[in-house]
């Protein structure tokens, strides 16, 4: 197993193990991301607190950016976002379960399976076998000039992709890298909107709040105005979002250039000299153990206050749920429509 695959296996049991505790607390409160305010403002409020234990997973487990598990734990917390929305969670990719994608196809076949033919389809699903990528854990899309990775997706056989998020890590070399992450993802949004045009379109971008010190000032700066332009025109982002995570100097950063360990090449189905053979799966360890290692998580904080209210989770999120829910029939996602017309 290469030291990316292996990094990922024990990433996957850490977000996992995270992801399940926050969703069995979840439906013992109130079961819905959104609220209502006294003066009738509807507002959805994302779950912070799971964001922050995802983003100490990478800390704890040194893991260079180019593994692509600091990018993952983004992915991870928006496909859940979205399942708390009350979207369908098999639809939601990535999946809180391998196989990550899951055809809707394949969920039809599941639901009707005898309970012979359900040990049969899931002991193959569940093998880490991506079976000519229509499982597994990348999504490609084709976009209107090119296929592009897309991180986290809803889409099902019947509508096509509701949902297409694309999310961005920036750690250092923040003068370094920024200009090519922005102009990567302006691109990735032109490219998705032409074939797509009533998906729900967002771009997510966290940078450490080391980019707010004097000597990147400036940079930060043409960064978070460059965000809020991505979001300003009617064939490209629907929505973007920023979060500024923070955590000791002392704990080690992870390693690498801020790539994302992405190959455009790969996502074109030009090589597959960088595909993984299979899915890396969560490690079989006992609760107590994945639990051991979670309390060891470094602490992560989020600088709430330097992110525009435009830019926020807050609105991120209820911009893609409502986008969506207004571009469906009545009939389409009523679970997702009952949360919010319920909030608390």
């Amino acid at each position: 197993m290469s030291d990316a695959k292996s990094l990922k296996a024990q990433a996957w049991t850490l977000f996992d193990r995270i992801v399940e505790l926050a969703a069995a607390s979840e439906g013992r409160t109130t079961g819905t991301p959104w609220f209502r305010y006294a003066d009738g403002r509807l507002t959805y409020w994302p779950d912070y607190a799971v964001l922050q234990q995802l983003l100490g997973v990478p800390l704890l487990l040194n893991a260079p950016s180019q593994s692509g598990v600091p990018a993952l734990g983004l992915d991870v917390w928006t496909s859940y976002e979205l399942r708390r929305a009350g979207f369908e969670p098999d639809l939601v990719w990535p999946r809180a379960t391998p196989p990550r994608i899951l055809p809707s196809t394949l969920v039809a076949l599941r639901r009707e399976a005898t309970r012979e033919q359900l040990r049969v389809l899931d002991s193959m699903l569940q093998s880490g076998k991506t079976y000519n990528n229509e499982t597994g854990a990348s999504a490609n899309i084709l976009g209107k000039n090119y296929v592009k990775q897309v991180d986290v997706v809803m889409s099902a056989w019947n509508t096509g992709p509701e949902i297409l998020i694309s999310t961005k890590r920036m750690d250092s070399s923040f003068g370094k890298n920024a200009a090519n992450r922005v102009e990567e993802s302006y691109g990735d949004a032109k490219n998705l909107r032409s074939r797509h045009p009533q998906a729900a379109l967002g771009f997510l971008f966290s940078l450490r709040s080391t980019a707010l010190k004097p000597q990147f000032e400036d940079v930060a700066a043409w960064i978070v105005d460059l965000l809020g332009k991505l979001g300003r025109e009617d064939d490209a982002y629907d929505a973007v979002c920023l979060i500024i995570p923070e955590w000791s100097d002392e704990v080690a950063e992870p390693s690498g250039d801020d790539g994302d360990g992405e190959d455009p090449l790969v996502s074109a189905g030009l090589t597959s000299a960088r595909l993984p053979e299979d899915e890396p799966l969560p490690l079989e360890l006992p609760e107590s153990e994945v639990d051991r290692q979670l309390r060891q998580l470094p602490a992560v904080e989020l600088n709430r206050k330097a992110v525009p209210s435009t830019l926020s989770p807050e609105v991120f999120f209820a911009t893609i749920v409502n986008r969506v829910l207004d571009n469906s029939p009545v009939n389409f996602h009523r679970e997702a429509r009952r949360r919010r017309a319920n909030p608390a």
